[in-house]
């Protein structure tokens, strides 16, 4: 009985993996512990799935459990050996839950070392030495231990299945080939292998040499990486230095516009004093003088009188008038800085905010469609709801909030938000505009007219072009094209509109703050049948 309880200590304080006594014992969520590289090595196996099971119980975990050193178990472990009733040097031989088992041992099984064939038996290094020795044995196929043996016999006849049916692509026994596979074609399962391991063979160079060819565009993919990461470094470095060297230069160019206004100051300053003492020393001399012809005056006796007038000192020369001009000196300076910082952010905002050539523009192309349900009843809708054509008559659509009741007008389907860029092909006088959703839709009030309030922004092109917003109208000057390219950069604020040819020529340029999704507008002049316009297909 005492041995018996050793037994059940031993097992108890064995790993199921590798059978034998816990080594850095690790216990896992669910309780059951193991050796700490054991479980590693089968969670290893499995992490290309992203689940990790138990080899017991099969519980999964995700994601993958910390391992941590069971201090307990290790020092039971320690006590256990001590007493000297550690495993057996072959205990690790007998298989575990995972093992192919040796069908010919009894009592506790020992790990099969290889299956047979032909006696549909797995066998440990023990009992398979009569397939070495007997000379009936060495014929049967030994194979690497299998839990799959049954596989290999026929159901129905209850024989091996040495043979595979081409006909319906199965394994067969002897017995099947001459019954219901009889006639059909059939060979060794030994020659279908052969044939199919020459198939597998030519795949496996196949995908060795994808791997190589993906391996190698995988190393010029890095490379091309560490290229973007060097060049993108070089360029923040480039960048942040010319800026230092920009924002020096302004800072010198600050100091010296302050010296020179100051200086200017000072001069002008200066004159205006000078001329004060002057004027004031000027009336000082008045008023003395005014002193002495108010006592005069008032002189009774008029031989006195005469006798005193002459003695009286003439007047000095007057200062010349003093002109007092509105002061423009320094404004004109504010002027020259106002319009450089404008010059710098044009330059800037067109270097980095907008493509260069229409390629670029159309990288950032948008499928646009109207909007039935907006469209003026004057209009009809045609080309997927692409084109608009004004008509000479009402269309028969239904009542709906969403339309334009007066105004020959039509918006987008689509929100435009981030970049985008379309292009409008005209016909006669059209408007092409962007609006936010909520602009309405009834009556003739400049509320609902594209570019004529503060959330509507429209191009007028007919033989000229006339830019509108918040209803205040700038002319335009461009070549005129039947094509107009219109380019969005909704977080920047930028709104462009492009005369579209064989070039791109910029008509206008909005720069604002856009507070929600814009959509795409079209507007068209009154009384003009026919008159159309095409939201262009660019992709």
């Amino acid at each position: 009985m005492a041995q018996k309880g050793v037994q059940l200590d031993r097992e108890t304080f064995s790993c199921s993996i590798c059978l034998d006594l816990l080594k850095d014992p690790v216990t896992i969520p669910c309780g059951h512990s193991y050796c700490m590289n054991c479980i590693k090595s089968h969670w290893d196996e499995e992490d290309r799935k992203y689940i990790y099971s138990c080899p017991q119980c099969g519980q999964s975990f995700t994601p993958r459990p910390v391992l941590l050193k069971s201090t307990m178990l290790a020092d039971l472990v320690e006590e256990l050996k001590k007493t000297g009733l550690q495993a057996a040097p072959a205990d690790h031989c007998y298989a575990g839950a995972e093992d192919v088992a040796c069908d010919v041992c009894t009592g506790r099984k020992l790990k099969a070392h290889k299956s047979c064939l032909q006696c549909q038996a797995s066998y440990c290094d023990e009992h398979l030495q009569p397939h070495y020795e007997s000379a009936p044995y060495k014929k049967h196929k030994l194979v690497e231990p299998s839990k799959k043996l049954q596989e290999n016999v026929c159901s129905r006849h209850d024989e091996v299945m040495k043979m595979f049916c081409r006909t319906d692509q199965q394994l067969i026994c002897y017995l099947c080939s001459v019954e219901e596979h009889k006639g059909h074609d059939t060979v060794s399962a030994a020659a279908e292998r052969a044939e199919r391991q020459r198939e597998l063979e030519g795949s496996r160079q196949n995908i060795q040499q994808r791997i190589q060819d993906r391996e190698k565009d995988v190393k010029l993919l890095r490379q091309q990486a560490e290229a973007i990461n060097l060049s993108a470094d070089k360029a923040v470095k480039d960048s942040e230095k010319i800026f230092t060297e920009l924002i020096r230069l302004l800072e010198k160019r600050s100091s010296d516009v302050k010296q020179q206004v100051r200086s200017q100051q000072k001069s002008e300053v200066s004159r205006v004093k000078e001329l004060q003492e002057k004027l004031e020393q000027e009336i000082t001399e008045l008023k003395r003088k005014d002193a002495e012809l108010k006592k005069l005056s008032h002189t009774e006796d008029h031989n006195q009188f005469l006798h005193n007038y002459p003695s009286l000192s003439p007047l000095s020369q007057s200062t010349s008038s003093i002109h007092i001009t509105p002061l423009s000196c320094f404004e004109d300076v504010t002027a020259a800085v106002s319009e450089v910082r404008d010059k710098l952010q044009d330059v800037l905002r067109e270097k980095w905010t907008n493509p260069k050539t229409r390629a670029g523009f159309l990288k950032y192309s948008r499928e646009i469609t109207l909007e039935p349900n907006t469209a003026n009843t004057m209009l009809l809708l045609s080309e997927g709801n692409r084109k608009a054509t004004v008509m000479g008559q009402q269309q028969s659509y239904s009542s709906h909030p969403d339309r334009f009741t007066d105004y020959l007008q039509v918006l987008s389907r689509e929100s435009l938000t981030g970049c985008c860029y379309w292009e409008v092909e005209r016909r006669g006088g059209v408007s092409v505009a962007v609006a936010y959703k909520n602009i309405s839709r009834t009556g003739r009030s400049i509320e609902c007219f594209f570019g004529r309030n503060d959330i509507s922004w429209a191009l007028d092109c007919d033989n000229s072009y006339t830019f509108w917003s918040n209803n205040v109208q700038t002319p335009v000057s461009g070549p005129l094209s039947s094509r107009v390219g219109v380019y969005l950069d909704h977080s920047a604020g930028i709104l462009s509109f492009y005369s579209v040819s064989e070039t791109m020529t910029l008509l206008h340029r909005v720069q604002t703050t856009f507070t929600q999704p814009l959509y795409a507008g079209l507007w068209f002049y009154w009384y003009s049948p026919k008159d159309s316009a095409e939201l262009c297909k660019l992709r």
